[in-house]
């Protein structure tokens, strides 16, 4: 592939580290842009999303600097749409499995953690629902998971792994410290409970998430740790 590829990220979003996740794992050659999402440039969503979100990949043109984005490159947004182009454009990487009935499960996988773990994760860490839905999803989601095999779907990482990953990721600091905007100690009660033999095989498979060097060279522990503290000060006692 010889068209220029630019990611525009916040490198503490779960969404944006979709896309860094699955683009290591492509090894894929392309160019980065942080935008803040607190300060976000003016010529940003003239020129680049109207919406003014992120993650966005600017695809083909000339390969001009990611602040001055040519209007000849297409601009793709929303990281699950994301995930399928790059799986698209990179075939070789196995990203997105040949055989239909494995695509298939790849995006029904897909499905199936946008709404039961990253919406439901997102609501508990707002504190506007208690965890009882994330592991309902988490119950969902571990029988997917198929006994014997390292990945979501397959023998090989996908898209799939790649969009349920930050939030596991997200979950592990949330169970770890009780960051979040739920009742204090409800972070480390939900962790407690993910210990328990009933979600054994879940657990393994996010530490073999945990642990794959794309999640470890696209995820600063350290820094969404800090984020959270910053972000979540009051609490309900």
């Amino acid at each position: 592939m010889s068209e220029q590829l630019t990611l525009y990220l916040y490198k503490l979003s779960p969404y944006s580290q979709k896309i860094e996740l699955a683009l290591a794992e492509a090894n894929a050659p392309h160019r980065t842009y942080q935008v803040d999402l607190f300060n976000k440039p003016e010529w940003f969503a003239s020129k680049v999303n109207p919406v003014g979100k992120v993650p966005v990949v600017t695809y083909g043109g000339p390969n001009v600097e990611p602040d001055d984005p040519s209007p000849l490159s297409t601009k793709i947004a929303e990281s699950n749409v994301i995930l399928e182009f790059l799986a698209d454009l990179y075939p070789d990487s196995g990203l997105l499995p040949k055989d239909p009935v494995l695509r298939a499960k790849v995006r029904f996988f897909i499905d199936a953690s946008t709404k039961h773990i990253e919406g439901s994760s997102l609501a508990f860490i707002l504190g506007k629902e208690s965890y009882d839905n994330i592991l309902k999803g988490i119950e969902f989601i571990q029988e997917l998971l198929e006994e014997g095999r390292d990945f979501a779907v397959g023998d090989h990482y996908t898209i799939a792994d790649a969009c349920i990953s930050p939030s596991l990721a997200r979950l592990k600091i949330i169970t770890e410290t009780d960051l979040g905007k739920f009742p204090v100690g409800m972070g480390y009660k939900l962790g407690e409970e993910l210990k328990g033999p009933k979600f054994a095989k879940f657990m393994k498979y996010v530490h073999r998430m945990l642990e794959r060097p794309s999640l470890k060279q696209t995820h600063d522990e350290e820094s969404v740790i800090t984020f959270f503290k910053t972000r979540f000060t009051e609490r309900v006692q």
